[in-house]
């Protein structure tokens, strides 16, 4: 595996990610959260971005650094879960920078035009009702 410095650095994350999914879950922890299913993935994205903010809340740098990197990895698996390449949220946080200015958060309620769909293969395959 390529490893990079910088934004890149979620890519070669998202690549592990894919690699190690389907993999031995009593050798990976990335296979053994995969096979508890979506609702897992999901869960701990959440767990991760309350320890986040608890330890911001507590003014401790080293664990908001640790927990961060733990967030991003949740977040990336959710991403692979969902069949979301890290190219297609790059695209869309170019759209909002062109259009609002990266420092800014659009507003739900604005009716801001939908992200960037996924190319057909980047998305997950729906299973048929009755198969």
């Amino acid at each position: 595996m390529v490893h990079y410095i910088g934004i890149d650095v979620l890519r070669s994350l998202h690549e592990g990610i894919v690699a190690r999914r389907k993999g031995d879950a009593k050798a990976s922890r990335t296979a053994k959260l995969f096979a508890q299913g979506s609702r897992k993935v999901a869960s701990k994205l959440g767990e991760e971005a309350v320890e986040v903010v608890i330890e911001a809340m507590r003014g401790d740098r080293h664990a908001v650094v640790m927990e961060s990197a733990d967030l991003l990895y949740h977040l990336v698996a959710l991403w692979v879960d969902l069949g979301i390449k890290p190219d297609v949220v790059w695209a869309e946080l170019r759209r909002r920078e062109l259009t609002y200015g990266i420092a800014e958060k659009l507003l739900k309620d604005e009716g801001a035009p939908a992200p960037a769909a996924a190319p057909a293969a980047a998305r997950p395959k729906k299973a048929r009702k009755g198969k």
